[in-house]
């Protein structure tokens, strides 16, 4: 039987981002086998004959001795389970993935670059871990079948710009990892008496979060009783851009502002919301704003890689300048005070979701990238 290896840090991310596929390539005949760190869902991924291995990394460590141990990890897995296809998904398994399997000879590799994350967008960004990186993503892109996906071209022009990419890879672009516009019904707004605006994100700085919560402290006064801003997200301890829980909990009160963690059910935390608000810095293409889209939601976000994506400016929604808080500011109070806006832009956001997110074309490509390999086409 064909055999596709599908490596991603956390199974909370693969079940929300990659699940859809890895079910479509079992339908196909393929087996799959799922490695990702187990956090309690590995019994969601283990469904239709999907193989699961439980495989820890850290996701964002230095270490020189730890990353080299973690190199070994991903040799063992690769020599063990040997792959037909192995599809990377996130930086560190495509840049120690890619690498292991160049030397063990896979036979075809898919590379999903889907932002590139801390060591690209931090302050260190410069610095010799990032040089390390570009060294091992050039050693291991060299070779023939090996296709990278994009979500954005301003990734793709990054990685030409470093000369990681080779002109033996198969470069393909796609809009995030698509929605289903049947779960994700557009669904109607509720009462305007008090707005909603949700935040719907992993607690990291790099979201915007202090950002927006500079921008909740001047709005308070004006808006506290018409305005409510729900953050719906995990504070991320394993990451260095992680807010602490502490943080949150301390800009919460409950009412103005109100976290309330990882929600499974975000199909109606979306249809509870009037506005989505996303400030980040840098995406891959933000599953969360597709997700806005799809229910029909008006959005502000950032002009950043990305999200910009995501947002016709004043058609569907508001871009501002990445890490400001008075356009921030004059952004929401634009949405607050014009219920009128917010129900248009959410019905054409509901329109660019039908046009340019659907999940079934995103699951067709992928299929269809694996099976090539398996045809002999590059």
């Amino acid at each position: 039987m064909k055999k596709l290896l599908m490596v991603v840090n956390v199974d909370w991310f693969f079940i929300s981002h990659r699940l859809c596929i890895a079910l479509e390539a079992v339908k196909r005949g393929w087996e799959v086998i799922v490695a990702c760190e187990d956090t309690g869902r590995r019994n969601e991924i283990e469904i239709d004959g999907i193989r699961f291995v439980d495989f820890k990394f850290s996701r964002s460590g230095t270490n020189p001795l730890n990353e080299l141990k973690t190199l070994k990890q991903f040799y063992s897995l690769y020599k063990t389970v040997k792959p037909d296809v192995v599809h990377h998904i996130t930086l560190k398994p495509v840049i120690y993935g890619s690498l292991v399997a160049k030397l063990l000879k896979v036979n075809g590799v898919v590379n999903a670059v889907s932002g590139l994350g801390y060591n690209f967008t931090g302050d260190d960004r410069q610095g010799v871990t990032q040089k390390i990186m570009v060294k091992l993503m050039r050693y291991g892109f060299n070779r023939d079948r090996l296709t990278v996906i994009f979500q954005n071209g301003d990734d793709q022009r990054a990685l030409e710009q470093l000369k990681i990419l080779s002109t033996k890879n198969n470069i393909i672009r796609i809009k995030g990892s698509g929605v289903d516009l049947v779960k994700f019904s557009h669904s109607p707004l509720t009462s305007f008496d008090r707005i909603r605006v949700l935040f719907p994100s992993r607690m990291l700085w790099d979201k915007g979060v202090r950002e927006l919560r500079d921008s909740t402290d001047l709005l308070k006064v004006k808006y506290q009783n018409k305005i409510q801003f729900v953050l719906s997200g995990l504070a991320d301890n394993g990451n260095k851009a992680g807010v602490s829980a502490s943080y949150l909990n301390d800009w919460q009160d409950g009412d103005y502002v109100v976290w309330v963690g990882y929600q499974k059910n975000m199909v109606k935390v979306y249809q509870d919301s009037h506005v989505v608000i996303l400030p980040s810095y840098r995406e891959g293409m933000p599953k969360t704003l597709i997700e806005a889209c799809a229910i029909g939601r008006a959005i502000i976000t950032t002009d950043a890689i990305g999200c910009r994506e995501c947002v016709d400016e004043g058609i569907n929604g508001l871009k501002i300048p990445v890490g400001t808080v008075n356009e921030l500011v004059d952004a929401i109070e634009k949405m607050v005070n014009n219920p009128d806006v917010i129900i248009t832009m959410g019905e054409q956001s509901r329109l660019k979701a039908e046009r340019e997110f659907d999940v079934d074309s995103v699951i067709s490509i992928h299929i269809e990238i694996y099976s090539r390999f398996l045809n002999k086409i590059t």
